[in-house]
């Protein structure tokens, strides 16, 4: 029998509670790693393989035809045209040690073309080394780079043959915007241009908008670009880690955009851009400066416009081809003119007399009498100050029609002070009241006139609100002109000028004066109205107040034919006048061209067969040369359409903006 062991006693117990905290730590690790794993497996495994999915695979875009902008009568203004491209296949790009730049270069001397040119359109925009946009690459990293666009066939065959010497260059057929320029016509502003999205427009689009896509920077493109953009084709290929396309998981027929029909006349349009154009030549060629020009044609019956025409203008085709930075530079040069600008609907001027048409109509309004006769003397003094016709010259007491025709400014002085003087003077603060500020905001001035085309300018109907509110954003600056005067101003003259107008802004600018007042009935001073602002108010005087919204567009088309929209007018107002103001106003406008200050420039014409109403306008600014207008309408018996014309800096309106006009008039008059 074995012996029983008894242990031995032990004095103390073993320390049990620091295990028991481990084996607790151990079983809450464990349980947090099972959580998270049921979390992986359970919760998030969808989100994850989302994940997973945009990292393996990305989407190719196939652009849709754009739809193409015809003329009235269908002739294509903006087309698609195939272009011979040279690509690189970005991954050929991303395999060399230098990034392409020994490729690119070979390519560029192959093809005759710039080298740094060429290597900054491999440059992904925003990227430290990329030029800015339009210069730079915006498109996928999964597509092949365009280098050059509208390459010579033949240079291309040459690159294409040799493929050992130009590893991942390849030469493809696409189709590119193209302006076939029917009969001459450039229109480049009105048609407006194509440019790559942003990134932010990309990300903020919800995936109807690609890097590959092409947008509506300007004009008609802009407008209309939801239509004539279509629906590109989307497939979707798989990669590898390193962004190697690995296969294909589905696709997307593109959708042709549609066709978008204008009432530009072609013929008519060509006349416009050749008048503007001849117009600053002649100007020039008699020592004016001539900055720009541009001219516009409306239908006074529903606001369609027939043509608009800007100088200086640029090749469209600028765009397709890329465009380099110092091109981009140029259109936007104001030495060089700032072509990229149009002048129709973007630059405003001071009206001058050509805004009779609507101070004739207020001095009625504040009482004169259409049927008296009024003295027309070379100068009149208003507060003291000498206020004086051109050159001075005077009618004595003529009739209204007769005001109009000669285009005498002392009389339209001496009715706006006593309509100044009538409402208080100085001591008027309101715009309550005043029938020349009313009248020219009730012809739609000081506001766009909503055209379908891009950067309307507002122009300004000046008044002694807005004096008051000017004063107190600028009187800060004025007050520091005043005391520091204009050191940077090498001309004297016009230094001297500035100082003291600084003075006057800084003590009381805020005042409606005498002189704001006779300036503004005439149409000079702080008014500016833009050709187009100018040309929907003589279309209201033709067809008797009715204003419309001015419209290039005329409706959308399927590229066969098949009609999807109509563009209806829009009326966007009425001027109310009386008949007798009307008659006035139009008896006075039907003789400047016949024996008032028109008459030069359409000696010869047809009057009795083909009438024209006109006025001209001469837009004095100090140290600089005028501002040739004309605005016309006709035949005055049933008008038809609605011309314009300004010369910036080309001297007076009679001289330079009427010609032109006339030049239009002659191609519209053979149209019947």
């Amino acid at each position: 029998m074995r012996p029983q062991v008894t242990p031995p006693r032990v004095g103390r117990r073993l320390p049990t509670r620091p295990l028991w905290g481990l084996v607790a730590a151990v079983l809450v690790l464990g349980a947090l790693l099972v959580g998270r794993l049921t979390d992986l497996q359970l919760l998030s495994h969808q989100e994850l393989a989302v994940e997973a999915a945009e990292v393996s695979t990305r989407e190719v875009v196939t652009p849709a035809v754009r739809g193409r902008i015809l003329a009235a009568d269908g002739t294509p203004l903006a087309a698609n045209a195939p272009s011979t491209v040279v690509t690189v296949d970005p991954e050929t790009l991303l395999e060399s040690e230098d990034e392409g730049r020994a490729l690119v270069t070979q390519v560029a001397h192959a093809l005759g073309l710039p080298v740094e040119e060429l290597w900054g359109r491999t440059r992904l925009c925003g990227t430290p080394e990329a030029p800015p946009a339009p210069a730079c690459f915006s498109g996928s990293p999964f597509q092949p780079v365009p280098l050059a666009y509208g390459v010579d066939p033949v240079a291309a065959l040459g690159v294409l043959e040799r493929p050992e010497d130009f590893p991942g260059v390849g030469v493809s057929t696409l189709a590119v915007r193209d302006h076939p320029a029917p009969v001459g016509v450039n229109a480049a502003h009105v048609l407006g241009y194509l440019g790559r999205p942003t990134q932010e427009e990309v990300e903020g689009s919800g995936g109807s908008l690609h890097p590959e896509d092409r947008l509506g920077r300007a004009g008609l493109e802009q407008i209309y670009d939801e239509a004539l953009r279509g629906e590109a084709g989307r497939t979707t290929v798989t990669v590898d880690p390193r962004g190697l396309v690995t296969g294909r998981l589905g696709s997307s027929d593109p959708v042709p955009g549609a066709d978008l029909l204008t009432h530009l006349d072609v013929e008519v349009q060509a006349a416009a851009e050749e008048a503007v154009r001849d117009a600053v030549r002649r100007a020039r060629a008699d020592d004016a400066p001539a900055d720009s020009a541009a001219a516009v044609v409306l239908r006074p019956d529903d606001g369609a416009v027939v043509a608009a025409a800007s100088w200086p203008t640029y090749d469209p085709g600028v765009w397709t081809r890329g465009l380099s930075q110092d091109e981009y530079s140029r259109l936007l040069d104001p030495e060089r003119g700032q072509p990229l600008l149009n002048r129709v609907v973007s630059s405003t001027f001071p009206p001058a007399s050509t805004f009779k048409v609507v101070s004739l109509p207020a001095a009625l309004q504040t009482g004169i009498d259409p049927d008296a006769r009024y003295p027309c003397p070379g100068s009149v003094s208003i507060a003291g100050q000498r206020f004086a016709n051109h050159e001075s010259e005077a009618y004595g007491r003529i009739d209204l029609r007769r005001i109009v025709e000669v285009s005498c400014d002392t009389a339209f002085y001496r009715w706006a002070y006593d309509e100044w003087r009538s409402l208080g003077g100085l001591a008027q603060t309101s715009d309550a009241g005043d029938r020349y500020v009313a009248l020219a905001r009730g012809f739609g001035l000081g506001q766009p006139t909503g055209v379908d085309l891009t950067a309307e300018a507002a122009g300004l109907v000046p008044s002694r609100e807005w004096k008051r509110e000017s004063w107190e954003s600028t009187r800060e600056q004025s007050c520091a002109r005043a005391e520091d005067g204009y050191p940077e101003v090498e001309d004297r003259k016009r230094r001297r000028y500035l100082e003291q107008l600084a003075r006057e802004n800084c003590a009381d600018g805020w005042q409606w004066r005498p002189g704001d007042a006779a300036n503004f009935s005439i149409g000079q001073g702080d008014l500016q109205v833009t050709p187009l602002q100018l040309a929907s108010v003589y279309a209201a005087v033709a067809n008797g107040g009715a204003l419309w919204r001015p419209q290039v567009g005329a409706g959308l088309q399927r590229q066969d034919g098949t009609v999807v929209e109509r563009f209806e007018p829009e009326r966007t107002g009425t001027v109310v006048l009386d008949d007798e103001a009307w008659d006035v106003v139009r008896e006075g406008l039907a003789r400047v061209n016949t024996v008032g200050t028109a008459s030069g420039a359409f000696q010869g014409w047809p009057h009795t067969a083909y009438p024209l109403a006109g006025k001209t306008g001469s837009a004095e600014s100090f140290g600089r040369t005028s501002t040739g207008w004309y605005a016309s309408y006709g035949p005055v018996t049933d008008p038809e359409y609605v011309v314009v014309v300004v010369v910036e800096q080309g001297g007076l309106g009679g001289d330079v903006a009427a010609p032109a006009a006339r030049a239009i008039w002659e191609v519209l008059r053979s149209k019947g």
